[in-house]
């Protein structure tokens, strides 16, 4: 028998002799004629329909059973697929307990419930879609870039920087047991964190490669509760050199947006189709760019004349907080919306200085968008040495920063990057309220569950 998976059974055009199916059993109808299985195997959202002599039935087989049904691939009567399998033998691989089985058949279970159980939650429809919509964004991320000349670095997990001067770092250390074995206060001799950002090994890559990306997990141990918040997530990082505007690096955002989104749409239509109907039907997911570009001097004094009652005051020099980022979206109609050159004191130090006045400002963006907020920040870096030599004193940072200095020593171009939050994303494109809810296993402050 040819082993079909359920995707290529619904999508047979011609009938087939003998197939084997493999999955779960996702329903069960038993007539006195005909007992009918609904099986999935996580290759669709869609199930395939097996009809069967009831002599066929079985006290083990249940909904969540995992089955293997050997049989015909037939045409289907039925109007909603094309195909079914007309079954010869059914073997329940393994039984479910269908009353402890936190997941029930015929329900719709909310996402907030689904979430108590990381091990079972996949095999619910509405999770089984997103982690599909993922695997699919995730390849047509990296085919963007390779499309378009990029270099794909794998930048360190364990690193000595901390790349934002946030300082929300886990720093690593031994278990009790390899410390007294060691007796050594340091692994690598120096503290080492999980990585925040691969921003700045990028920009080593980029002293050699004029396009790079990286795409991998990064930490921020930071004690929030919030719905766009986890201590671990994924992020697509991108670093180009002889680059001298904003413009090129708001360009390749908007162009990976909008690539990306196109192809899972086209990949996954049914999937995606689930999350805008049942999840979100009110949100108005946006997929083509028509996007409003302020100052960070315009967006404060947009927050200033703004008619509601911010819990953090807008004022020039603090950084924009979720509620302002929201408002501004509304105020520009529910449109993406690129924030430029923000406070030379609110940002990192190597981001690329203006030289303007009276209000001093560096070449940041970040991008704006419904629901989330803040879904890119990127910015041009500061390429020229005196310019970096002299803020990373202010700071007390050159010692630390040596090897940085010396990348605009040897050869430096003008460059610039960005960083995007991949669940964040995934939040944005599907209308996903909760951030634990477009990542397979969630970890988050109090919570690091599996």
């Amino acid at each position: 028998a040819v082993r079909l998976r359920v995707r290529e059974a619904l999508g047979a055009r011609e009938p087939a002799g003998e197939v084997k199916v493999q999955g779960w059993v996702r329903s069960v109808r038993s007539q006195k004629e005909v007992l009918f299985l609904h099986i999935n195997d996580g290759s669709s959202l869609e199930n395939l329909q097996v009809v069967a002599d009831p002599s066929l039935e079985n006290r083990d087989l249940t909904f969540g059973s995992a089955v293997e049904v050997q049989g015909k691939l037939v045409k289907s009567p039925h109007r909603k697929q094309n195909m079914e399998v007309k079954a010869e033998t059914i073997h329940v691989v393994g039984p479910c307990d269908t009353w402890s089985f936190p997941l029930k058949t015929k329900e719709r279970h909310p996402l907030e419930y689904v979430r108590q159980f990381p091990h079972l939650r996949c095999r619910n429809n509405t999770l089984g879609s997103l982690l599909r919509i993922r695997s699919e964004a995730t390849a047509a991320i990296h085919s963007f870039f390779q499309d378009n000349g990029y270099v794909h670095i794998h930048t360190p997990i364990i690193t000595s920087n901390d790349c934002e001067g946030a300082g929300e770092l886990f720093q690593i250390e031994m278990s009790n047991e390899a410390r007294e074995s060691a007796e050594k206060t340091h692994f690598f001799n120096v503290p080492a964190f999980l990585t925040v950002s691969g921003q700045l090994h990028l920009e080593v890559m980029a002293g050699a490669f004029t396009h790079v990306f990286t795409f991998g997990p990064t930490f921020r141990a930071e004690n929030s509760q919030s719905r766009r918040h986890l201590a671990e997530f994924y992020m697509v990082e991108a670093e180009l050199s002889f680059t001298e505007s904003l413009q090129d690096i708001m360009q390749v955002m908007e162009d990976l947006f909008k690539t990306a989104t196109n192809t899972v749409l086209s990949k996954c239509p049914r999937d995606v189709e689930l999350f805008h109907k049942y999840i979100a039907p009110a949100q108005k997911t946006f997929f083509f760019f028509p996007s409003c570009r302020i100052s960070y001097n315009e967006a404060v004094e947009i927050l200033k004349q703004a008619s509601q009652t911010f819990t953090f005051k807008p004022e020039w020099g603090c950084d924009l907080q979720t509620e302002h980022e929201k408002y501004l979206v509304k105020h520009c109609g529910e449109i993406p919306v690129f924030v430029i050159n923000y406070p030379y004191n609110l940002k990192p130090f190597y981001m690329r200085d203006n030289e303007d006045g009276p209000r001093h400002t560096v070449a940041a963006v970040d991008l704006l968008v419904p629901g989330i907020g803040e879904l890119y920040g990127g910015s041009l870096r500061e390429e020229r040495l005196p310019f970096l030599e002299s803020r990373l004193q202010r700071l007390g940072l050159t010692d630390a920063y040596q090897w940085y200095l010396d990348l605009r020593k040897f050869g430096s171009v003008p460059h610039g990057g960005f960083g995007m939050g991949f669940e964040r994303y995934l939040q944005c494109i599907l209308g996903v309220d909760n951030i634990r809810d477009v990542i397979p296993f969630p970890r988050f402050s109090h919570s690091c569950l599996l």
